[in-house]
C-alpha cells in the first residue's frame, strides 16, 4: 500500500498575533500525533506547520489511505470458567465470544483456536481479534477534532454559524476566531471531513488586497505553499515570513548608510510576523526634537504601541529613522509612510510631555506619596516597603564596610546606599512610569541625574531591579549592588513570610528570578556576605508578628537556585555539590574557583580512591561521638598509621599554604600524594579499636585528614 502527502488548512479571521506561532505549531504537531496513534502516519512522516494571520495549516508526508489491520488479544475468562470438564465451551464463554463478534458457525473450531496462557496463578483464555485499520476519512476527522480541542487558545470566542434554523443559539460554535474555510487534500483528492460547521474542499483565500485570484484553488497537497504565494500573495510559513522580515529590515538599514542598526526584539518580531501575510518594510522618520527624550521612552513607545523597529547609529544612539513592516506593497508607498509618521508623532509627543512634567518635581518630593501606594495587602504600602529596604541595605553596607574596610569607604557607602534606597521606588509615581511600567528604575536614574544626585545614586536607582531577566547584567557599582540585594531580599522574605511561595509554573511575584539575582550577585561579585546572615537580617527588618518564620525554607530555596545556576554553567551535579558543601564555606564568590579546582582534581588518577576514602572517613566519624582533631604521637602503633601521619605532616602544610594563597586547584592536587598512605591505612589499621585511647587517636587522625581534604570541596560528593 502506497502513501501520499496530506495538507489541512483552517481559514479563520485574524488570529492573536502573539500566540500565532504557538498555535500553528500545536495544530500541526497534534494532527500528526493523532494520525500516528491511528496508524495513518509513520514515525518518519515529516510535519511542516504553516501559520499566517488568517490560517492554521499543516503538511504531513507519508500518510496512509488506510491504516494496517491490527491484531488485538483480548482476555476472555479463566479456563475453568470458560470450559467444562469435557473441555467444551460453557454458555458464558459462547456469550462472551458472540459479544466480541466471533464467528460461531463452527463453535468447536472457534473454541479450539482460542489461546491458553498463564494469568497470575491461573490459566486464562484469550481471543485474538483483528481490528480493521482506520480509513483516512475517519481518522483525519478524529485527528482534526482532537487537534482543535487541544489548541493552546488564549481566549475562546463564541459565534453563530450560518444556518436556516430559526432557533437562536442552535448553531453556536466556540473557537479562537470565527472560521470560514476548511481545506483537506490527500495528494490531489479532497478528504471529506467536517469541523466547526465547515466541509473540507480544495479552496482557500489569499491576501485581502493583493491576491491574484479569489478563491485560491490548491491542486495538490504539495503545491500549497507555492500556490498560496503565487496566486494568493501570502507567505504561509511563519518561519519563512519571519526570515523575510529580518532580511528586509537588515537591507533597509544598510541602504540608509553605514552604522545604522535595527533594534530587533524577538517578541516584537514574532508579533509582527503574526500581523502580516506578505511583509513589506518601509523607512519612516520623526522630528529630531523628540530625541531629547530618553531613548528608552521613545523605543518603548515605538515598539510596544506602534510595532515599529527603531534604528540606532554605530554608537547605539537612537536616530529619528524607524522601520515599519507593512502588509501591503503599493507602487507608491508615500501614503503608507506618511500615515505611519502621523500616527507616531502624538505618541512621541506624549512621551515628551510626560518627561517634561516629571522633571518639575524632584524624586525626594515624591517619597511621601509612596505611603499611599499599596504594595501588598498583607505587607503594607510601598512607603513601608522602602523603609524595610533601607534598613536591610543599611545593614548590608555596614557589613561590607566592616569586612572590606580598606577597599570600601564605609561611611560614604552607607550615605549613598541610604539615599538610593529611599528614592529607588519614587519613579513609580511619575507619569512616564505610569504610562510605561517597564521603565521603572530607568526613569528614576534619569530623574536622579536631573536632580543633581550624581552617577552613583542614579545608577543604583536604575540598576536595583537588575538582573531583570536571565543573562541580564548586574548593577554597575557597589551602591547599586547593595540596594538591589536589599530589594530582592525584602521581596523574598516578605513573600515567603506570608506563604506566597512559587508552585509549579506559577510564580506571580517572580521569586525565582529574585533568588537567582541574589545568587548571581553573591557569586559573581566580591561581596563579603554569607547568605545565611543575609536572610536573617532581612527577616529582621519586618515588624514583629508580620511574618511567619520561613528562614529555613528561604535558605533552601536560594541553595536550589544556586545549584541550578551552577549546573547551567556546565558543571555536573556532583561537582556542584562538592563545591557548595566545602568546609567553612562562607562567601559564595569563591565557588567558581572551587568548581574549577574540583573539576581539575576529578581528572587525576588518584581522585576516585581519595573521594571514596573521604566518604568512608565521613561515615566512620558520623557513628563516633564528638571527635577532636588531635593526634598523640605515642599512641600511633601500626606502621600504616605512622606512615599516614608522616605523609600528612608533609602534604597538609603545602595544601594549606596553597589554599590560603587562593590556589584551590593546587591545594586539591597536592592532596593526591596521600592516596597510597590512605589506602594502606584502611588496609592495615582497625580504626574502631577496642582500646578507647587508640580508637580516639585514630579517629582524631582521620578527623584532621577530613578537615584538610574538605577545605576546598567536600570530596565525598565525587564518590561513585
Amino acid at each position: 500500500m502506497s502513501t501520499d502527502n496530506l495538507l489541512v488548512e483552517l481559514f479563520v479571521e485574524e488570529l492573536p498575533p502573539k500566540a500565532l506561532q504557538k498555535l500553528g505549531e500545536a495544530f500541526a504537531q497534534e494532527l500528526a500525533v493523532q494520525l500516528r496513534a491511528q496508524g495513518l502516519a509513520t514515525a518518519d512522516s515529516v510535519v511542516t506547520p504553516f501559520a499566517s494571520p488568517r490560517r492554521l495549516a499543516a503538511h504531513i508526508s507519508h500518510v496512509w489511505r488506510q491504516a494496517a489491520d491490527k491484531a488485538v488479544p483480548q482476555k476472555l475468562m479463566p479456563s475453568g470458567v470458560g470450559l467444562d470438564a469435557a473441555g467444551q465451551a460453557t454458555p458464558a464463554l459462547l456469550k462472551r465470544l458472540q459479544a466480541l463478534g466471533a464467528d460461531l458457525s463452527d463453535p468447536v473450531a472457534t473454541v479450539a483456536a482460542l489461546r491458553r496462557a498463564p494469568d497470575g496463578k491461573n490459566e486464562a483464555l484469550f481471543y485474538d481479534s483483528l481490528i480493521t485499520g482506520a480509513t483516512l476519512d475517519i481518522g483525519l476527522q478524529k485527528a482534526l477534532e482532537e487537534a482543535l480541542a487541544k489548541l493552546p487558545i488564549p481566549k475562546v470566542m463564541s459565534y453563530q454559524l450560518e444556518t436556516d434554523c430559526d432557533l437562536p443559539g442552535w448553531s453556536s460554535v466556540n473557537f479562537v476566531r470565527p472560521a470560514h474555510g476548511l481545506l483537506a487534500l490527500y495528494g490531489s483528492a479532497v478528504v471529506p471531513v467536517k469541523v466547526l460547521g465547515l466541509t473540507a474542499g480544495n479552496q482557500t483565500q489569499g491576501h485581502r488586497f493583493e491576491a491574484r485570484v479569489s478563491p485560491v484553488v490548491i491542486a495538490h497537497a504539495d503545491s500549497y505553499a507555492t500556490t498560496l504565494g503565487q496566486d494568493g500573495a501570502v507567505i504561509a510559513s511563519f518561519a519563512e515570513r519571519r526570515s523575510a522580515i529580518v532580511s528586509q529590515l537588515d537591507n533597509a538599514a544598510k541602504k540608509l548608510g553605514p552604522g545604522y542598526q535595527v533594534l530587533m526584539d524577538d517578541a516584537l518580531l514574532n508579533e509582527v510576523t503574526g500581523l502580516v501575510e506578505r511583509p513589506n518594510v518601509l523607512v519612516c522618520s520623526f522630528d529630531d526634537e523628540f530625541l531629547d527624550v530618553p531613548q528608552e521612552c521613545l523605543i518603548l513607545t515605538m515598539q510596544a504601541n506602534q510595532k515599529y523597529f527603531p534604528l540606532v547609529d554605530g554608537a547605539g544612539r537612537l536616530t529619528s529613522r524607524f522601520l515599519v513592516v507593512s502588509n501591503i506593497s503599493p507602487a507608491d508607498p508615500s501614503a503608507v509612510i506618511g500615515g505611519n509618521e502621523r500616527v507616531v508623532r502624538p505618541r512621541l509627543a506624549d512621551a515628551q510631555f510626560f518627561f517634561n512634567q516629571d522633571r518639575k518635581k524632584t524624586l525626594e518630593s515624591r517619597v511621601e506619596g509612596l505611603s499611599k501606594v499599596v504594595y501588598h495587602n498583607k505587607l503594607g504600602s510601598q512607603g513601608e516597603r522602602v523603609e524595610r529596604v533601607r534598613a536591610i541595605a543599611h545593614r548590608i553596607a555596614g557589613l561590607m564596610g566592616e569586612r572590606h574596610g580598606q577597599v570600601v569607604d564605609g561611611a560614604a557607602l552607607l550615605k549613598a546606599v541610604d539615599a538610593a534606597a529611599q528614592l529607588a521606588k519614587t519613579d513609580l509615581l511619575t507619569d512616564m512610569v505610569g504610562e510605561f511600567p517597564e521603565l521603572q528604575g530607568i526613569m528614576g536614574g534619569y530623574y536622579a541625574m536631573h536632580d543633581g544626585l550624581g552617577e552613583d545614586i542614579a545608577f543604583a536607582i536604575e540598576d536595583h531591579y537588575r538582573p531583570r531577566f536571565a543573562g541580564d547584567s548586574l548593577p554597575r557599582n557597589s551602591v547599586g549592588l547593595v540596594v538591589a540585594l536589599a530589594d530582592k531580599l525584602e521581596t523574598l522574605c516578605g513573600m515567603f513570610g506570608i506563604g506566597n511561595l512559587p508552585t509549579g509554573d506559577r510564580d506571580p511575584f517572580a521569586l525565582r528570578r529574585h533568588a537567582l539575582g541574589v545568587v548571581r550577585m553573591l557569586v559573581e561579585r566580591t561581596m563579603p556576605l554569607h547568605f545565611h546572615e543575609l536572610t536573617r537580617l532581612a527577616f529582621g527588618a519586618f515588624a514583629d508578628g508580620l511574618l511567619q518564620d520561613a528562614c529555613t525554607e528561604l535558605d533552601l530555596f536560594l541553595i536550589e537556585r544556586l545549584k541550578g545556576y551552577l549546573r547551567e554553567g556546565g558543571y555536573s551535579a556532583p561537582e556542584v555539590d562538592a563545591a557548595i558543601h566545602a568546609r567553612k564555606l562562607t562567601e559564595w564568590s569563591s565557588i567558581p574557583k572551587r568548581l574549577a579546582a574540583v573539576r581539575a582534581f576529578a581528572q587525576l588518577p588518584e581522585a576516585p580512591a581519595l573521594a571514596a576514602a573521604n566518604k568512608r572517613i565521613g561515615n566512620i566519624l558520623k557513628k563516633a561521638a564528638e571527635v577532636d582533631a588531635h593526634v598523640s604521637l605515642v599512641l600511633l602503633k601500626e606502621p600504616a598509621e605512622i606512615a599516614l601521619y608522616n605523609a600528612m605532616q608533609d602534604v597538609l602544610p603545602r595544601a594549606q599554604a596553597l589554599f590560603e594563597g587562593g590556589d584551590y586547584t593546587g591545594s586539591l592536587q597536592a592532596l593526591a600524594a596521600l592516596r597510597v598512605s590512605v589506602d594502606a591505612f584502611f588496609d592495615g589499621v582497625m580504626v574502631n579499636a577496642e582500646e578507647l585511647d587508640l580508637r580516639l587517636n585514630r579517629q582524631g587522625l582521620l578527623k584532621s585528614l577530613l578537615e584538610a581534604m574538605n577545605r576546598v570541596a567536600d570530596l565525598s560528593r565525587l564518590a561513585a
